[in-house]
C-alpha cells in the first residue's frame, strides 16, 4: 500500500512542492514546526532512513542543504533545522526548517492548522529563492 508521501509525490493528495528531481522531493509539511518547514523525501518508498542506499542518502542530504540555504535566505533564521524522525510515515523524510531556538526541534510545537495564505507564501517565497540560487523551472515546483 502506498504512504501518503507516495500520494502525494504522484499528485493523489494535495502538495505545496518546493523542489523535484528524479530521486527526491520537497514539499512543506502540512504541521509545521515554524512557517517553511519542508519535508524532503525519496521518490521510492523506503520505511527508515537507514535502509537508504547510500547514493540516495547522500542525494537526499544535498537536497537538504539545497533547501536549507533558500530557507536561510528566505527566513534568516538562527539556523536551518535538520532531523531525521521518522514515527509519523513508514517512508523515510527529512525535516528541514527554520528555526531560532533548541525548543523549536520538538515536535510538541507543531502547528495543526497553519494559515493556509501563508503556506503558500512560504512555498513560493522558497521556489523564489531556489530559482534565484540557478535552479531550473523544470526542479523548482
Amino acid at each position: 500500500m502506498s504512504t501518503v508521501f507516495t500520494k502525494i509525490i504522484e499528485g493523489d493528495l494535495p502538495g505545496r512542492f518546493v523542489l523535484k528531481d528524479d530521486k527526491a522531493v520537497g514539499f512543506l509539511s502540512i504541521a509545521p514546526l515554524s512557517m517553511g518547514h519542508v519535508l524532503v523525501v525519496p521518490r521510492e518508498e523506503i520505511d527508515h532512513w537507514v535502509d537508504l542506499p547510500q547514493d540516495l542518502a547522500l542525494h537526499l542530504m544535498a537536497v537538504c542543504r539545497t533547501i536549507g540555504q533558500a530557507i536561510n535566505e528566505v527566513y534568516d533564521p538562527v539556523r536551518v533545522g535538520l532531523m531525521i524522525q521518522g514515527f509519523e510515515v513508514p517512508h523515510a523524510h527529512l525535516h528541514v526548517w527554520p528555526t531560532n531556538s533548541i525548543e523549536e526541534f520538538s515536535f510538541d510545537q507543531v502547528d495543526n492548522d497553519p494559515d493556509q495564505d501563508a503556506m503558500d507564501e512560504a512555498a513560493a517565497s522558497i521556489r523564489d529563492a531556489l530559482t534565484r540560487a540557478g535552479h531550473s523551472e523544470a526542479e523548482v515546483m
